[in-house]
């Protein structure tokens, strides 16, 4: 059985390195972020109470953070740069299966769920929050999209191919259900996700590269 990658969709704290007081620091107030925003919400986050659950001088933390707001972000921004592995199991398909697999695990188990879904509430309140929202996920596209280009090489995709694009065919539907219409996410809605953006990957809907016309018809031929 293969190893179950790390749930890179869930916000993380920042391992700070050995010696680097700048890094501790950051890593206790995201731990602190995380934690307040996840039992209080955006309404009850204060800047003060991150500041005395993380041990650092309040003015400390509004010098470099600024107030709610810029915590918001950064506890974002400090996920975002975690890397993670990827799945490689040598199919396009399995592999977007494995990606909206782990989406579904982290946004319906009930000790995962509760701060990615407060955090991802707290930064739709402010335009800071909203920019580094858009980041966190474009960098985890960007990290994924290496599953895409792997089927480029293996010649499952035409080149061309925007991984980051396949990403979000992939996750965007789970999404949607979570965070717009409030639908009931299930294991098979994850699966037919995955499923559709690998074939619509494969039929190259997200090359750049021009594609060979369907058999009987010619290039640019009019609309009947």
């Amino acid at each position: 059985m293969s190893e179950p990658i790390h749930p890179a969709w869930q916000p993380r704290t920042p391992t700070p390195r050995p010696g680097g007081r700048s890094a501790r620091v950051r890593a206790d107030v995201v731990a602190a972020t995380l934690a307040e925003v996840t039992e209080k919400g955006y309404d009850g986050l204060t800047a003060e109470a991150v500041a005395a659950r993380s041990g650092v001088h309040k003015a400390t933390l509004y010098r470099r953070w600024g107030g709610v707001d810029g915590l918001v972000a950064d506890a974002l921004s400090a996920s975002a740069d975690q890397p993670w592995p990827l799945p490689d199991t040598g199919d396009l398909q399995a592999d977007l299966r494995r990606i909206t697999q782990e989406v579904f695990d982290v946004f319906t188990d009930p000790e995962q769920s509760p701060t990615p879904t407060a955090l991802i509430s707290a930064a739709q309140r402010s335009d800071a929050g909203a920019a580094a929202l858009r980041e966190f996920f474009a960098a985890r596209h960007r990290q994924a999209a290496e599953i895409a280009e792997r089927a480029v090489t293996r010649g499952e995709l035409p080149a061309g191919t925007d991984g980051a694009e396949v990403i979000r065919a992939a996750t965007a539907p789970l999404y949607y259900r979570l965070f717009v219409t409030g639908e009931p996410l299930d294991a098979r809605t994850a699966e037919r996700a995955a499923d559709a953006a690998a074939l619509a990957a494969r039929a190259g809907l997200f090359s750049s590269a021009p594609t060979d016309p369907a058999p009987g018809t010619a290039p640019n031929a009019p609309t009947p």
